[in-house]
């Protein structure tokens, strides 16, 4: 009955109550149908603010133009930071079931704050009518009421961190990776998580947004409260079901211990790596002396040392018989954990790129069609509401990709995945060259428009063409943020050590932020550099009439296409782990 017992354990798991995780009662599809309910209200509480942010510090806050971008910047790429310290705080001391409560109930108190705070005009700044007193400036938040804004803005960004460093890797941690039905149901999770993600959107960049713009900023982050708020009990109520990792300990410290020991064992002999394997091929031990009988007297000296891999073979240096000092002394598991993170690190690099276009998706795409007609029938669109096109194709998306187009894939590779990780990624990658070069094709498009009707001057004068050829670049760039995030988030969490994979999932998100700042970058130098020309910098001014976007589309395009030859270039060399020799 006890070897039954022990049979029916999940190992390294336990449920919320620190009990052993039981086969048949914890985990599985149902456990993980509550955090992709939780996921909608959670991105549906976080994108109600972060997508339209910048007019209520412009209009409210009376932040200037240029401020109220680089605050929301800095929000939305320190929300995506954060993630990594979820990430770590998962993996070395707490569960992700625990990292999410305490995460909600920390974006929960930044909400309730913004909330009071524009509910009551006290502690707003007072208010200006450029109409009534076109002499008079606005005044910019300041003092106490800055700080109460600035606290309630990084409260909320905490809090987001640690949701999306723990949710999906704790989504994922509910199926059993030791057989096929365990990893197919993990890979649908993930496609149906970014499938929430999106509704989650869909409701915060219409419904929500409305009710910003007409009935008050203290009815969205109102919502946003209640929303993340309601998130926490029914996550709860899937405590029952969930397997929870037992933390391993910080990752960091391995990763930092095997280079620390790599570094120090190199200063002290010169060719470990052969010490190592004639320790592991030696057929016989010598006669013994003195110092055998010593290693008889310590077993853990007389283990056999199992030699590692050949790539990075710097790191193999940390194991040798006599380490420089034993508080770096380090197993050929952990050099090879070590090895695992450090070859991810170029795939992660590659996808910054990629994530640097789709912040043209809130910046130059949304005052493109600004511009443009936008009028549908009787109803007006505001251009903020541009993002609904990528969000709506990713929620038709995911299901056809999940039930039609990977089952076909596995017939025809007859392989468990059908699609690798890395072959979705780079299809990712490849549709965002072809948004690029089709958003730089319908710049050309409306800037002859804009000639052509004697608009190109006139900066206020919607153009006479449609709003609906902005979308094509939309639908490539949001088919791009499916097959990518998916992919990047089961490809971190599966390759990953077990002991670093919410820290490894969470750079997902970090790729995101760092894609961001880049475009930032980008912008910076393309208009420094063509301001030393003799022509004026491509994206500078108030009419967007005179920009050089189209050129401007066309660098990015050129920029993604060496970014891809370079991801080539490391997912040929990437081994996944069930071709490695497992330590």
């Amino acid at each position: 009955m006890e070897v039954e017992h022990k049979l029916n354990i999940w190992e390294g798991y336990a449920d919320w109550r620190n009990r052993p995780a039981l086969r048949g009662s914890h985990g599985g599809m149902l456990a993980a149908s509550f955090v992709l309910v939780v996921e909608i209200l959670e991105n549906l509480a976080y994108l109600a603010n972060a997508s339209n942010l910048v007019l209520y510090l412009s209009e409210y806050m009376h932040f200037s133009p240029s401020k109220s971008a680089n605050s929301v910047t800095n929000f939305m790429g320190t929300a995506f930071l954060l993630a990594l310290l979820g990430g770590f705080l998962s993996d070395a001391f707490f569960t992700t079931y625990q990292i999410y409560l305490i995460s909600a109930v920390i974006e929960f108190l930044g909400l309730v704050i913004l909330t009071v705070q524009a509910h009551s005009p006290s502690l707003k700044p007072p208010k200006c009518d450029h109409q009534t007193n076109p002499r008079i400036p606005c005044q910019e938040v300041h003092g106490g009421k800055a700080a109460m804004l600035f606290m309630g803005l990084y409260l909320v960004a905490l809090g987001v961190g640690g949701i999306k460093g723990s949710l999906p890797a704790h989504g994922a941690e509910q199926f059993d990776e030791n057989t096929p039905q365990g990893r197919k149901q993990r890979s649908t999770f993930f496609n149906y998580f970014v499938f929430c993600l999106s509704c989650g959107g869909l409701i915060a960049v219409t419904l929500v947004v409305w009710i910003e713009d007409n009935k008050g900023w203290e009815w969205g982050f109102g919502i946003s409260t209640l929303t993340i708020l309601s998130s926490i009990p029914i996550f709860l109520a899937g405590s029952s079901f969930y397997r929870n990792k037992t933390p391993c300990g910080s990752p960091l410290t391995t990763i930092f211990k095997v280079l620390v020991a790599a570094i120090l064992n190199t200063c002290r002999t010169r060719s470990p790596s052969n010490a190592i394997t004639s320790m592991a091929t030696s057929p016989s031990p010598p006669t013994p002396n003195r110092k055998d009988q010593d290693e008889e007297a310590n077993p853990k000296a007389m283990e056999p040392i199992e030699t590692p891999t050949k790539s990075l073979k710097f790191l193999n240096r940390a194991v040798i018989n006599k380490p420089f000092h034993t508080a770096i002394e380090c197993s050929v598991q952990q050099v090879e954990e070590v090895k695992i993170v450090l070859k991810m690190g170029p795939i992660f690099a590659c996808t910054i790129m990629l994530n640097c276009c789709l912040a043209q998706l809130s910046t130059f795409s949304v005052q493109q069609a600004a511009t443009m007609n936008t009028q549908l029938n009787f109803l007006k669109v505001p251009p903020a509401s541009l993002p609904i096109f990528p969000v709506l194709f990713i929620m038709i998306l995911a299901p056809i990709y999940d039930r039609f187009i990977i089952p076909f894939a596995r017939k025809v590779t007859k392989t468990e995945t059908g699609v690798t990780h890395l072959q979705r990624i780079g299809v990712g990658l490849v549709l965002s060259i072809a948004a690029m070069a089709m958003a730089a094709l319908i710049e050309v498009k409306r800037k002859r428009v804009a000639s052509d009707s004697g608009l190109l001057d006139s900066a206020n004068i919607p153009l006479p063409i449609t709003f609906f050829w902005i979308a094509f670049q939309y639908l490539f760039l949001g088919s791009a943020d499916l097959f990518t995030l998916a992919g990047l988030l089961e490809f971190f969490f599966t390759e990953a050590p077990n002991s670093m994979r919410s820290l490894a999932t969470s750079l997902s998100w970090a790729s995101l932020a760092m894609g961001y700042y880049l475009s930032t970058v980008i912008v910076s130098v393309v208009n420094s550099v063509t301001e030393n020309s003799e022509h004026k910098p491509w994206l500078s001014g108030s009419n967007l009439n005179h920009y050089r976007l189209d050129r401007f589309y066309w660098l990015m395009c050129v920029l993604s296409g060496l970014n891809f030859l370079h991801y080539l270039f490391w997912a040929n060399r990437y081994k996944y782990r069930s071709t490695r020799v497992h330590v």
